[in-house]
């Protein structure tokens, strides 16, 4: 598979899965507790965690060959 088709591939699946994780992030945090730092607290971690799972496909996006 060329590189460039790798990437355009890659580029889909992370758009597809940037969509989903916000519909996800945003529906899980309406069952977080009505207080300031609960909030702080999830959506600090679920806005730096997002990045973790595409390590993978961006690894294989940038791949040789």
């Amino acid at each position: 598979m060329s590189p460039r088709l790798r990437k355009f591939i890659g580029m889909i699946a992370i758009l597809a899965f940037c969509g989903l994780y916000v519909v996800v992030v945003v529906s899980v945090g309406d069952y977080i507790p009505d207080h300031w730092a609960a909030r702080l607290a999830y959506y600090g971690v679920a806005g730096t965690v997002w990045g973790v799972p595409l390590f993978p496909l961006i690894r294989w996006m940038n791949r040789e060959g």
